[in-house]
């Protein structure tokens, strides 16, 4: 049985300068990977952009651990894409391949044997091949439709034997394909809220303001008459800080909130003999409620306010909001 090496006291200097060299080194080889761009990049993008089907993403080892994430990637940018490990390729999964699909291979030697082995089926399934790898005069170099070199001049680690700066280098390599096609296809901020509807992002970009507002008999109003008194009873039961003031056909005449509250209690003005139509302020601020949530957010952050009316074309209350909602909502 092996035995463990015996433990050496760290140096904390030899450790930082260890961690500067691998940083460096890997800063090298995507810097190095800016240069190689050229014809066989836009030939990937344009097998990318022109896929009918899927992005089959293979790769063994660590290139298959790479080959998940740039799978991942593309599918959340507006590709379809999945991984293939080459090895269960080979004992039946490679039926999941379609003539109308574009493989991308990973590895850096281009002679792994698993991908050899599923080649000749990619070839006569006349599927086009995306080949990233250290070697393009390799075997899988050859038989590709567009070859992107991801060679380094050295790997990151110490013996120049384990994937480090190679794969530093295809994995900024996938980025640059996805993120290259996903501008070729105009992919916007809400297409990418749909594909990660349960991220911030997608909160953000498609809640809208109906989907948090109070409705109904949530909504605090009262009518321009009302006494003082009363409003800040109406305040109270519907818990949003203020009360909106409307007519009989609830079109908004103005709004009452707490901060409007304190302030009467400085000027001690008579609860009971005040109406709210006199005390109001104005043509406050509202928002419609097929806005986006992040809109309310804006429109409460700008003019330093935190609760909203939500009104309809033709200033009809229909609901109200305050900085509660949307924090519980997750848009804040």
């Amino acid at each position: 049985m092996q035995s463990r090496p015996r433990p050496v006291a760290l140096d904390p200097d030899q450790l930082l300068a260890r961690g500067r060299r691998v940083l460096e080194t890997e800063v090298a080889a995507v810097t190095a990977l800016e240069g190689r761009l050229g014809p066989a990049f836009i030939e990937a993008c344009r097998l990318l952009h022109g896929c009918a089907g899927r992005v089959v993403v293979t790769g063994m080892g660590k290139s298959g651990h790479i080959g998940n994430k740039i799978a991942a990637t593309l599918a959340s940018t507006g590709t379809p894409a999945f991984f293939l490990h080459p090895a269960e390729a080979s004992h039946g999964d490679i039926g999941m391949l379609t003539t109308d699909d574009v493989v991308i291979a990973i590895s850096n030697s281009g002679e792994t044997a698993e991908l050899l082995t599923i080649l000749p089926v990619i070839k006569r399934l006349g599927i086009q091949l995306i080949v990233m790898t250290g070697r393009p005069q390799s075997t899988l170099g050859k038989a590709a439709a567009a070859v992107l070199d991801v060679s380094v001049a050295e790997e990151a680690c110490p013996h120049n034997l384990a994937p480090t700066a190679s794969t530093t280098a295809t994995l900024a390599m996938g980025d640059a394909l996805a993120v290259a096609v996903l501008e070729a296809r105009g992919f916007s901020e809400q297409d990418f809220a749909r594909s990660h509807p349960g991220g911030s992002l997608g909160r953000r970009l498609l809640l809208h303001v109906e989907d948090v507002m109070r409705t109904g008999d949530q909504i605090p109003m009262v009518g321009p008459d009302a006494s003082l008194r009363d409003g800040l009873l109406e305040i109270s039961r519907k818990g949003l800080g203020m009360t909106a003031i409307v007519d009989t056909e609830r079109h908004v005449l103005g709004i009452y909130t707490d901060g409007d509250l304190r302030r009467a209690i400085d000027q001690s003005i008579d609860f009971k003999t005040r109406r709210m139509g006199e005390l109001m302020t104005a043509k406050p601020k509202t928002i419609a409620p097929g806005r986006l949530a992040a809109e309310a957010v804006h429109l409460m952050e700008t003019h330093r306010i935190t609760q909203l009316l939500v009104v309809d074309e033709h200033n009809v209350l229909v609901g109200a909001l305050n900085v509660h909602d949307l924090f519980r909502a997750g848009v804040m």
